[in-house]
């Protein structure tokens, strides 16, 4: 469903993505002229996996599922996307169909550039390719991290890792949030790990001041004493909680 957005304060929304942010101006402009808003309702799907590419997302407001499902119905959960994170770039590069399905979690807005309207952008300014290689390789550099941990690390950092991560938008600088809308089983799901276990983990974590605990809500009470959990040193960091996740190469 196309939905109204007045565009001074669609520019504003978009200008907490860093990655937008730091795109070229004209480019800025380009996106925000061939874009449009879309709202979906809850459990509305926007693709599956196997569908054509129809461009590029932003989540303004709520929350995107991204996973897949097998054929037995049992759902592998890659990531919930939260405001104001972009997605859909892979099949922007390949031209191949979506690798995963994705969901609205709760009432959303996306920005849509559609497939069209990118590729006329891109063939206009070729130099623009290197602005979405940034988005590409920012996820990629996210999926090495997580594969790492889920090999090396036992369940305890691999939680306190992924709250960090999330807390700090995916990587987006400047990103803060202390509120983290993520049911325990979505957790349990991103990091293939059982809901007791997550759920054991989060309550050893609440009783060391770190997280408060309420229904399917976790608030980062001390971002330090979690920081420490997830074996992170808080003085080698930059990003958005002020700490830096191990690099990748």
């Amino acid at each position: 469903m196309t939905a109204s957005f007045p565009s001074n304060q669609l520019a504003a929304a978009l200008e907490r993505s860093g990655w937008f942010r730091s795109a070229p101006a004209a480019m800025q402009a380009q996106l925000l002229r061939v874009g449009r808003v879309e709202r979906l309702v809850a459990g509305e799907r926007l693709f599956t996996r196997g569908d054509s590419d129809d461009g590029l997302y932003c989540v303004l407001d709520g929350l995107v599922r991204i996973g897949a499902a097998s054929s037995a119905g049992k759902e592998a959960l890659l990531a919930v996307i939260e405001p104001v994170n972009w997605f859909g770039e892979i099949a922007l590069f390949d031209g191949r169909p979506r690798t995963h399905d994705a969901y609205a979690e709760r009432d959303s807005e996306l920005f849509h550039v559609p497939r069209a309207a990118l590729a006329a952008l891109l063939e206009g300014t070729p130099a623009y390719w290197h602005a979405f290689g940034l988005l590409l390789t920012q996820k990629l550099r996210l999926a090495f991290d997580a594969i790492e941990e889920a090999a090396l690390l036992p369940a305890a950092p691999r939680i306190a890792r992924r709250l960090l991560l999330m807390a700090g938008g995916y990587g987006e600088p400047g990103a803060l949030r202390r509120i983290l809308k993520v049911p325990q089983e979505d957790l349990a799901m991103m990091l293939a790990l059982s809901r007791q276990t997550i759920n054991q983990v989060l309550k050893q974590f609440e009783t060391q001041g770190a997280l408060k605990l309420r229904y399917a809500e976790i608030e980062i009470a001390d971002e330090q004493k979690l920081a420490a959990l997830a074996e992170l040193s808080p003085t080698h960091g930059n990003g958005a909680l002020g700490f830096k996740y191990p690099p990748t190469s």
